[in-house]
């Protein structure tokens, strides 16, 4: 069985402040809001991971203040676990050096933007302190990009936002989340074009994926696309079989579900995983 890591896990969706629109998306779009809104501890977590063969999660941790149950999955879990940083680009350079201080202190992997929950498209000013941080880190960071399933704008996660980011920070990682529905042509001349700019999977189910979008992943696409689920709000075990279900090739499947990941975000410590 091919491994996979997740790259996009929540554990704390219920003890987090819950908007209407996260309410409104959870029994309206996903239909499932009881399974949505729950606190997961690691010892659950650690056992869907086993049943499902994923060796490794990227959890999220969102708002600026450090959140001590979330760094304790890593702290007791460092082989199974590291995190990703949700950075607000409102809250100008306090919100960098809070996200150095989280990187330099705990196992992050990640930062995250979320264009419409902020408002600030990718190719904003306002962003642009948070890029040049995350390359002198050395530290992927991952934009939403797609119409967004709560009702907010959409226009303002176009992935054609980032392409003058690709060319004004050529040596950013950059890693569309959430797909890019329904500008998948779009994203996918972008990582044509860019060597630095990826996609992640997370929140859009595996057996949904465009046939364009399957084509760039069997052949010049092998190494742009990153599995992710969401969990619990797309659950993982949901993700993982359809993930093993899609007709790619055995080395295109194995490197979207395990060998990007580990690339992008190990680096030279994958090599142990």
């Amino acid at each position: 069985m091919i491994p996979a890591i997740d790259s996009f896990v929540n554990v704390n969706m219920g003890s987090m402040e819950r908007p209407e629109w996260l309410t409104r998306v959870a029994e309206d779009y996903f239909k499932r809001s009881d399974e949505i809104f729950q606190d997961i501890e690691a010892v659950a977590l650690l056992d869907l991971m086993d049943a499902q063969g994923v060796e490794r999660a990227i959890i999220t941790m969102r708002g600026h203040e450090p959140d001590e149950r979330i760094l304790s999955f890593a702290a007791d879990h460092p082989e199974r676990f590291r995190l990703s940083i949700s950075v607000d680009p409102r809250r100008g350079m306090q919100a960098v050096r809070e996200l150095e201080s989280l990187v330099r202190a705990h196992p992050v992997s990640l930062a995250r933007i979320v264009p419409f929950m902020v408002g600030i498209a990718p190719n904003e000013a306002a962003n642009y302190p948070i890029y040049a941080k995350c390359v002198e880190l050395d530290l992927p960071i991952s934009v939403n990009t797609g119409i967004p399933g709560p009702p907010a704008p959409g226009q303002i996660q176009h992935p054609m936002h980032l392409d003058e980011i690709c060319l004004f920070f050529p040596d950013l990682k950059l890693v569309m989340a959430h797909g890019a529905d329904p500008w998948w042509d779009e994203a996918i001349r972008l990582m044509l074009k860019y060597r630095n700019l990826y996609l992640m999977t997370s929140a859009y189910a595996p057996k949904y994926f465009p046939p364009s979008l399957l084509n760039f992943m069997a052949k010049r696409g092998r190494h742009k696309i990153i599995f992710a689920s969401d969990h619990p709000v797309l659950g993982m075990d949901r993700c993982v079989r359809e993930a093993r279900d899609l007709a790619l090739p055995e080395e295109a499947l194995r490197a979207f579900l395990y060998d990007n990941a580990k690339q992008l975000f190990f680096g030279p410590e994958g090599e142990s995983l």
